[in-house]
């Protein structure tokens, strides 16, 4: 079986994009094969993983509004991971799947005809509640909540989980929401830390951790088009992603598709 992750949080600047890139990076590394999806127009997820979206024909618009299927456009990457990559085509999507039947259910049905078995799928989703959003949430088993560590972060939350309770009424019962993921944690300041040892009980949902540093070297990975697990292997950031892929897959139950045909 395959465990798919949407990343969402309609807040921007809240490391959305390097939480997926990272996290798939770390499962990688423990030997389980994943697919990333970029559901953002911006295509922030793509570039980060050094591929042009404007040199690109194909992309997930072409999947999920032209009924193409999902291997003809994923793309091999350096960090050991698949890409199912966007492009500026992708702004177009809102409005067109607007107009279709069971349109919450493109993602789901696209993956679902994916010849290549993946152990994790994570959704990159944009910073909206929109379609895109929610057909994330529809193909998904779980959601991650990236979360800066700030006051001002907190601030339509509530509105995702919102969104959260409405996909599990109406598209996917079966939803869990994994908990939210510090991020841009500054350890010496006690706001972060204050804002650190609220969360569970503002939102009471589990708070994933640890909680991952704010660091100047998460800024340049996407320069050098690899994750951070790449760039800066021992760095506080990348240590800190391989742990919170530990604790996912220990959740999950996870092993990977490699091992278990070992055994």
């Amino acid at each position: 079986m395959t465990t798919t992750l949407a990343v969402a949080n309609q807040k921007g600047g809240v490391a959305k994009t390097t939480s997926v890139a990272s996290l798939g990076a770390a499962l990688a590394e423990l030997g389980h094969r994943v697919l990333l999806v970029d559901l953002d127009p911006q295509a922030c997820l793509t570039f980060s993983l050094g591929i042009d979206p404007e040199d690109l024909e194909l992309s997930v618009h072409q999947v999920l509004t032209g009924g193409l299927a999902p291997d003809e456009v994923v793309l091999g990457t350096e960090d050991g991971v698949d890409l199912m990559p966007a492009t500026i085509d992708l702004a177009r999507a809102e409005a067109e799947l607007l107009t279709r039947t069971g349109r919450e259910q493109a993602l789901k049905v696209a993956l679902a005809d994916l010849r290549t078995p993946y152990d994790w799928v994570l959704l990159d989703c944009p910073p909206s509640l929109g379609v895109l959003t929610v057909a994330g949430l529809t193909a998904a088993d779980g959601v991650l909540v990236p979360l800066q560590c700030e006051t001002l972060s907190h601030r339509g939350v509530g509105q995702l989980l919102d969104t959260v309770h409405d996909v599990r009424r109406f598209t996917n019962r079966g939803l869990e929401v994994w908990g939210v993921l510090p991020t841009l944690y500054d350890g010496r300041t006690t706001h972060a830390r204050t804002v650190l040892e609220t969360i569970s009980q503002t939102y009471d949902l589990e708070v994933v951790g640890p909680p991952i540093p704010k660091t100047i070297k998460f800024a340049e990975a996407p320069a050098a088009g690899r994750s951070i697990l790449a760039t800066s292997r021992t760095s506080k950031g990348a240590q800190a992603y391989r742990a919170v892929a530990e604790g996912l897959v220990a959740r999950a139950g996870r092993t990977p598709r490699a091992a278990a045909g070992r055994s």
